[in-house]
C-alpha cells in the first residue's frame, strides 16, 4: 500500500463508520453502530501510527488529492500536508477519539439516541482530521466549519432539554463571530497572495512584510498584522478565548464523552494548531503576537478564578480547559509555538482523562453532577479515584508528570519573551498556577475525600433524567463503573504520567518539528530555553527550587485546609466578599452583557426596522400607498362615467378644445 492511500484511509475510515451508524443505525442495531465506528477510528489510529513512523523516517508529503474547482490561475483543492506537526496531531486526535468511542459504550448504553451519538462522534473525528491534515486554507476552513457543525449537533444532542438547545445555539452563534474574522483573514490572504496553498503563501509572505492596507479613515495598517489578528479571531471563537469564551462552559449540557473529545482534547485546540501552522505569517508581526499574548493571559487567569466557585463537576473541568487554552495562547504570543503545541498534546491526555473520570463519577452518582453531594468516593471507586488524582496532578504541573514539562516551559518562555506585554502575561500565568491547583484539588477533595454527602439529596443533575432514573433510581451505594469506562481511564492515565518526560527533548529542543514551525531570529525565546535545558530528569529535580512549584503546593495545601478541615471558612469568605463571590458566580456578567447588548440590541433593531421600515415605508407607502393612489384616481374617473350622452359630449368638447390649444402652442 502506498503512503497516499494510507493518508486517505486516516480521515475516510471514521467517515465510513459515521455514515453506517448514522444512515443505517436501525439496520445494524446498537452493537453494529459501536462496532463499525470503533473499528473505523481504530483503523485510523493504526494508519496514523504508520504515517508517524514514516514522518520520523524523514518522509513528508504536500500535495493535492482532489481538485474541486479552477478559476483562472486559482485552484481550489483538497490536499494533505503531512509533516511532523500534522503527524503528532493525527495521533492525539485518533487516540483520544478511540478512548472516547470505547467509553461511550458504557456511558450511553441506556440512551435511545445511541446510534446517532456514535455517528456524530465518528463524523467529528473525520472533520478534525481533515482540519489538521489540510495543506490549504480552503480545506482548513471546511474542517473548521465541520467541527463547529458537529459540536452544535453534540451539545444539543438531548434536544428535549431547553438548556441544551440554548447552549448549542450559543456555541454556534459565538463561533460565527469568530469565523467571520477567520474568513475575512482567508479572504485577505487570497486577495494579496493569489493562492490558498500554505507553502505558496508562506514563501511569498516575507516580500509582503512591509505592505500596508487602508481599512478606514485613511489609516494605514500592516497587512500581516491585519491577517494575523483576523485569523486569530477565528481561533478566539474555536479555542474559546476571552471575550468569545462564553460558549464553552454552557457546552457541558452535552453528554460527558463529547466534553472530553471536543471541549478538552481536539476541537478547542484547533485554534492553537492553526496559529502554530501559520507561524511564518505571525513571525512577521509583533503587534499580532502581542495581541495573542494579552488575550491568552486574560483567559488563563480570569477563567481560572471562575473555576473556584463552580459546583458542577463538569463545569469545574470546563473552566480549567479555558484556563489551559489561555496558557497555550500565551506561548503562541511568545513565539514558542512548539511549546504551545507540546502543551496541547499533554493537555489532551490529562484533560480527556479528567472529563472521562468526571463522567465515571456522574454514572456512580446516578447522574447527579453537584460536587456538594459527593465526598468519600475514594473507597467505592478506586480506579476512578487514582486516575482522577493522576489527571489533577498532571494539570497542576507536578514534577515529572506530563503537564509539568509543558506548563513550566510556557512560564519560562513568557519570562524570556521580549514583547512589551510579556511582563503582565508572566504574572498572569504565574498566579494562574496557584489558582489552578486550588480549584482542581477543591474538586478532588470534595468528590473523593471527606465525609460522604451523597445521601443528603440529589439536586442539580445536568442530564435528562427520563431514561436514567428508571434504571438507577436515587440513592444506593456508589460502585466502580464497568471496564468500558475504566479501561479508557487507565489508557489515558499512562500518557498523562509519562508523555511529557519522554517527548520534551525531541519536541522542544531536538529537531522534531523541523520546518513545520518557523521562528524568526528576532524572537530568541526557544534558543534561550534550549541553553537552560539540561534534560527532563534535571528539569524535574530543579522544579522544587522554582516559584511555580511552591505556588502549586500552596494551592493544594490551602484547598485541603479549606475543604477537608475547615469548610466553614470558604462559606465565611463568600459571605464577607459577597460582591466578589456574586461576580464570579455570574461569570463577570458576560452572559448578561451579551444578552442585553447583542441579543436584545439585535431584536430592538429588528423591531425598529420592522415597524419603521416594513410597516411604515414598505407597507404604508409603497404597497398600501400605491393602492390608495389607484383608488383615488379611480374615484375621480368614475365621476365621469355617468351614462348620460350630454356628459360624454361635454367631455369630448373639452378634449377637442385642449388638443387644439396644444397644437396651436406647438405651431
Amino acid at each position: 500500500m502506498d503512503m497516499q492511500t494510507l493518508y486517505l484511509i486516516v480521515p475516510l475510515a471514521p467517515l465510513f463508520g459515521a455514515i453506517v451508524a448514522g444512515l443505517f443505525g436501525r439496520l445494524v442495531g446498537r452493537t453494529g453502530a459501536h462496532v463499525v465506528t470503533i473499528a473505523g477510528v481504530a483503523v485510523s489510529l493504526i494508519a496514523s501510527v504508520l504515517v508517524f513512523q514514516d514522518v520520523l523516517a524523514g518522509h513528508t508529503f504536500n500535495g493535492a488529492v482532489y481538485t474541486w474547482m479552477v478559476l483562472g490561475d486559482l485552484r481550489f483543492e483538497v490536499g494533505f500536508l503531512i509533516d511532523s506537526l500534522t503527524a503528532m496531531m493525527m495521533l492525539v486526535v485518533t487516540f483520544v477519539s478511540l478512548m472516547v468511542h470505547i467509553y461511550t459504550i458504557g456511558y450511553m448504553h441506556e440512551d435511545p439516541g445511541y446510534q446517532r451519538f456514535f455517528s456524530y462522534i465518528s463524523l467529528f473525528t473525520f472533520s478534525m482530521l481533515m482540519l489538521v491534515m489540510s495543506n490549504n486554507f480552503l480545506q482548513l476552513f471546511f474542517g473548521w466549519e465541520a467541527v463547529g457543525l458537529v459540536s452544535y449537533l453534540l451539545i444539543g444532542f438531548w434536544y428535549q432539554k431547553e438548556t441544551a438547545i440554548y447552549a448549542n445555539l450559543k456555541a454556534f452563534l459565538v463561533n460565527r463571530v469568530g469565523d467571520f474574522g477567520f474568513i475575512l483573514g482567508i479572504g485577505l490572504v487570497l486577495a494579496h497572495f493569489g493562492s490558498l496553498d500554505y507553502y505558496t503563501v508562506f514563501d511569498k509572505a516575507p516580500s509582503l512584510a512591509n505592505e500596508t492596507i487602508t481599512i478606514w479613515f485613511d489609516t494605514p495598517w500592516m497587512l500581516m498584522t491585519v491577517i494575523g489578528i483576523l485569523l486569530f479571531i477565528g481561533a478566539m471563537g474555536k479555542s474559546a478565548q476571552f471575550p468569545l469564551h462564553v460558549w464553552l462552559p454552557d457546552s457541558m449540557e452535552g453528554p460527558t464523552p463529547i466534553s472530553a473529545l471536543i471541549h478538552a482534547a481536539t476541537m478547542v485546540t484547533a485554534g492553537i494548531f492553526m496559529v502554530a501552522r501559520m507561524s511564518p505569517l505571525y513571525e512577521l508581526s509583533d503587534v499580532a503576537l502581542s495581541f495573542i499574548m494579552v488575550i491568552g493571559a486574560i483567559t488563563a487567569l480570569f477563567m481560572g478564578f471562575l473555576g473556584i466557585v463552580q459546583n458542577d463537576i463538569k463545569r469545574v473541568v470546563a473552566y480549567s480547559t479555558l484556563s489551559q487554552l489561555g496558557y497555550m495562547t500565551v506561548a503562541l504570543g511568545a513565539s514558542a509555538y512548539s511549546v504551545a503545541v507540546f502543551h496541547l498534546m499533554t493537555h489532551a491526555f490529562f484533560k480527556a482523562l479528567l472529563f472521562l473520570a468526571a463522567g465515571s463519577v456522574i454514572i456512580a452518582m446516578h447522574h447527579n453532577q453537584d460536587i456538594r453531594y459527593m465526598g468519600g468516593l475514594r473507597k467505592y471507586m478506586p480506579i476512578t479515584w487514582i486516575t482522577s488524582l493522576i489527571g489533577s496532578l498532571a494539570l497542576i504541573g507536578t514534577p515529572f508528570l506530563s503537564g509539568f514539562y509543558s506548563k513550566e516551559t510556557i512560564i519560562e518562555a513568557v519570562k524570556l519573551s521580549n514583547l512589551p506585554v510579556a511582563d503582565i502575561a508572566y504574572w498572569a500565568v504565574l498566579i494562574g498556577v496557584f489558582v489552578t491547583a486550588f480549584y482542581s484539588f477543591r474538586m478532588y477533595f470534595l468528590v473523593f475525600h471527606g465525609k460522604e454527602r451523597f445521601h443528603q439529596g440529589h439536586a442539580h443533575g445536568n442530564e435528562p433524567d427520563a431514561h436514567h432514573d428508571e434504571h438507577h433510581g436515587h440513592g444506593g451505594t456508589p460502585h466502580e463503573t464497568p471496564w468500558v469506562v475504566t479501561g479508557p481511564l487507565l489508557a489515558l492515565a499512562l500518557p498523562s504520567l509519562a508523555i511529557g518526560y519522554m517527548t520534551i527533548e525531541p519536541m522542544l529542543f531536538g529537531d522534531y518539528f523541523g520546518s513545520a514551525i518557523y521562528v524568526a531570529d528576532r524572537h530568541p525565546v526557544m534558543h534561550e530555553l534550549n541553553q537552560h535545558f539540561h534534560g527532563a530528569a534535571a528539569m524535574g529535580l530543579h522544579a522544587v527550587m522554582t516559584l511555580p512549584f511552591w505556588l502549586a503546593v500552596a494551592g493544594v495545601g490551602l484547598s485541603a485546609f479549606f475543604y477537608l478541615k475547615r469548610p466553614d471558612i470558604p462559606a465565611a469568605i463568600a459571605q464577607r466578599f459577597k460582591f466578589l463571590h456574586q461576580m464570579l458566580l455570574n461569570k463577570y456578567w458576560f452572559d448578561e452583557l451579551y444578552s442585553w447588548v447583542f441579543a436584545k440590541g439585535a431584536r430592538l433593531l429588528g423591531a425598529t426596522l420592522w415597524r419603521r421600515g416594513d410597516q411604515n415605508v414598505i407597507d404604508g407607502f409603497f404597497v398600501n400607498g400605491t393602492a390608495h393612489l389607484v383608488e383615488r384616481f379611480s374615484r375621480l374617473v368614475k365621476a365621469f362615467q355617468s351614462g348620460y350622452i350630454y356628459h360624454y359630449a361635454f367631455a369630448m368638447l373639452i378634449g377637442v378644445f385642449a388638443l387644439v390649444t396644444w397644437f396651436a402652442r406647438l405651431n
